[in-house]
């Protein structure tokens, strides 16, 4: 088949897009069982939110008000979730060609942001309470931090059913903080009826703001990444453009992009140069299985290039 007659562009088969590479992103359940999930999960934070901090109130424990306080962002986080695999879900129009997936990578990013802005708040609170310790209730303190532990975890047994998605892993992240907390929260208290040491409070609050802090960074780092455009983490570019180099038919890869569209949804687009005499038709198709079954991208948009022909590169 002449390429020159060929269409110029192609993108991958669609009954190709169920072969997912074990690398790549996890397909998990559906939007609407991700929204459902996000209801349960903003319900159940709130309505113990307002318990933890009412206890963190009566108790003293700054442990529990800033567990309290990281709940309720939990709850804006979650809403955040929620709000972006609705709009995620979005079909395609004149003015947004992939949809609206990267809502989800943004709302990541608004979660990372809040997250950081809590951490701060504990930070700040626990330097205070150090220069002037405030007695604490430990026996109260340690029985409402075991039932934030079970929220919690709760509510992680939840998020965990949606999709793996930047969005996902970004609300996660704040209940995994939560989760944490409450673990402070119980130490807290189990060290001062032990020893009436009421630092031991404040500290712990620290010690899981520094945790927290790198689990936040990672995030907003994969979010930026897939903002800038680049690569996806699960694909290897040069071992890609060699794969396909590698197929017959194939002289040379020119002019190759990857990109992460949203959501784990991968792009790929190429001039593929071909060899003399090459049948376009099987060695698009050919293209497009490998970039599908190897390397989780299913949105793909191929050139042929005559062979002989001049390219720009990669």
């Amino acid at each position: 088949m002449n390429p020159e007659a060929a269409p110029a562009v192609s993108d991958a088969k669609a009954s190709a897009a169920t072969h997912v590479h074990p690398h790549g992103p996890s397909a998990g359940a559906d939007g609407q069982g991700d929204r459902r999930v996000y209801a349960w999960a903003t319900g159940l934070t709130l309505v113990f939110a307002v318990v933890e901090a009412a206890g963190g109130l009566w108790t003293g424990s700054l442990a529990l008000l800033s567990d309290a306080g990281h709940m309720f962002s939990d709850v804006l986080a979650l809403l955040v979730a929620w709000v972006a695999s609705i709009l995620a879900q979005r079909p395609s129009s004149s003015r947004h060609s992939f949809g609206l997936v990267r809502a989800e990578v943004l709302g990541s990013v608004l979660n990372g942001l809040l997250m950081l802005a809590v951490i701060g708040l504990i930070a700040h609170s626990a330097i205070v309470r150090l220069q002037d310790p405030v007695p604490i209730d430990g026996l109260w303190t340690l029985l409402i931090a075991v039932g934030g532990l079970v929220v919690n975890a709760v509510v992680i047994l939840l998020l965990s059913r949606t999709r793996h998605t930047l969005n996902s892993r970004g609300a996660l992240l704040h209940v995994i903080g939560d989760l944490l907390g409450s673990f402070a929260a119980l130490a807290s208290g189990l060290v001062v009826l032990a020893t009436g040491w009421m630092a031991a409070d404040p500290l712990l609050s620290v010690v899981i703001a520094a945790l927290i802090l790198v689990s936040t960074v990672k995030l907003l780092n994969r979010a930026l990444h897939v903002l800038l455009e680049g690569v996806p983490e699960w694909v290897d570019l040069d071992r890609l453009r060699a794969d396909l180099a590698a197929q017959p038919g194939v002289a040379a890869i020119l002019d190759s992009r990857a990109w992460v569209v949203g959501s784990g949804q991968a792009a790929f687009t190429a001039r593929v140069q071909l060899t003399p005499g090459a049948d376009w038709a099987a060695v698009l198709d050919a293209l497009e299985q490998l970039l599908v079954a190897r390397y989780a991208i299913d949105r793909v948009t191929l050139q042929p290039v005559p062979a002989g022909s001049q390219g720009r590169g990669h």
